[in-house]
């Protein structure tokens, strides 16, 4: 049986008004308290209030001199930007608050959420991978996140470029969670921005960062132990052997959440993490039915269901990309096990004549091989 890991031993009253989540935000927003502190400073005191008013007297025994808790101007600024960006505050302890997330160690104390709080009660998992995604990688996120929201369920993922974004994309119509890195109404990366309004008219994106925060180095790995706590399994498509998708498989191990991994070639560098956590006892994973299987869930209606082997719906042109450019995003799209070039055309968005080209050049310099069938694999 699962209990709760923060049981407050003093009553605790959940935050139910601003002026109570005025309280929880000066209390989170406070010098030296992170989320952990914060818990415990909860499980102390029972209230917001209680613990700002001990705060300074347990920071005078912790050696900190002259300590100030954060003035309740800057937590009223926080909820008007929130408010101004169309957002809303889930507190911890709060009903809307999810049951999932409340589970971790370090679960955050305060989330800003701007879309349909309902996905919060569905089975979430999440999709996770590489920002320079091959092409098989693309599509293989895609076919996932389909099956999985054929099946009813949410896919959660960080909105990074790559895997991030295609798990997003193809999940828009199902349902998809959003976590960011910094503010709720800062959009990183910016070429992400259309997403990111999608997934706040029919899905969900989240942040425990105030409004308006640029996202820093330390705001990822905090976002990625949201991504996992989030959801019930971690499925990772694409991953180097040093990867941020790696720690979020790390944090879903350390949070009692299934992880899974896509395997890939042995040669391709953005295979080698998935191949390490199937060799370290990762569930393999080879369509969205592997995924449910695993975690018990019932599959998708026949007419739903989707496999990775499924044709892609082709992408719109893209009639001005520079030979340089075009040249790049076919070596990022190949790898070293042979995909169809009319594949490589659908899933950059060009056509036969503005891929003819550069993919010579690429030929010429030794940098792809043309196979029989109409394959291309990159050259190591």
């Amino acid at each position: 049986m699962k209990t709760r890991l923060f049981s407050y031993p003093t009553p605790f009253t959940p935050p139910t008004t601003e002026e109570d989540e005025l309280s929880v935000l000066r209390l989170i927003r406070s010098r030296r308290v992170g989320p952990s502190t914060f818990h415990r400073l909860m499980a102390e005191h029972g209230t917001a209030q209680a613990a700002l008013d001990a705060l300074p007297e347990v920071a005078r025994a912790a050696g900190a001199q002259d300590y100030q808790i954060c003035p309740e101007g800057v937590a009223l600024a926080e909820l008007k930007a929130g408010q101004r960006a169309g957002a809303r505050l889930i507190c911890a302890g709060s009903p809307d608050y999810p049951a999932d997330l409340a589970e971790i160690s370090d679960a955050p104390a305060v989330l800003w959420a701007v879309g349909d709080l309902a996905l919060l009660a569905r089975p979430r998992v999440a999709l996770v991978g590489a920002r320079n995604a091959s092409s098989l990688g693309l599509r293989m996120a895609r076919r996932l996140a389909e099956g999985l929201g054929a099946a009813g369920v949410t896919v959660v993922s960080g909105l990074a470029r790559g895997i991030d974004a295609e798990a997003h994309r193809a999940a828009l119509t199902s349902g998809t969670i959003g976590v960011q890195a910094g503010g709720i109404d800062v959009i990183y990366p910016l070429e992400n921005a259309d997403l990111a309004r999608q997934i706040a008219e029919r899905g969900l994106r989240l942040s425990e960062q105030p409004p308006g925060m640029a996202p820093k180095a330390q705001h990822f790995p905090q976002r990625n132990r949201i991504i996992s706590g989030l959801s019930r399994a971690v499925v990772v498509v694409e991953a180097a052997a040093r990867s941020g998708s790696l720690l979020t498989a790390k944090d879903a191990l350390d949070q009692g959440r299934e992880v899974m991994a896509v395997p890939g070639h042995p040669m391709d560098g953005r295979a080698w993490g998935c191949n390490m956590l199937i060799r370290d006892g990762a569930v393999l994973v080879r369509g969205a039915e592997d995924v449910l299987e695993t975690l018990g869930l019932a599959p998708a209606p026949r007419a739903q269901a989707v496999t990775a082997t499924d044709p892609p719906a082709p992408a719109a042109p893209r009639q001005n990309a520079m030979p340089d450019d075009i040249a790049q995003q076919v070596l990022n799209a190949l790898g070293p096990s042979p995909t169809p070039e009319d594949q490589i055309i659908r899933d950059l968005g060009l056509d036969a004549a503005a891929l003819a080209g550069p993919l010579l050049d690429l030929e010429m310099e030794g940098k792809v091989q043309r196979h029989a069938g109409g394959l291309l694999s990159r050259i190591a």
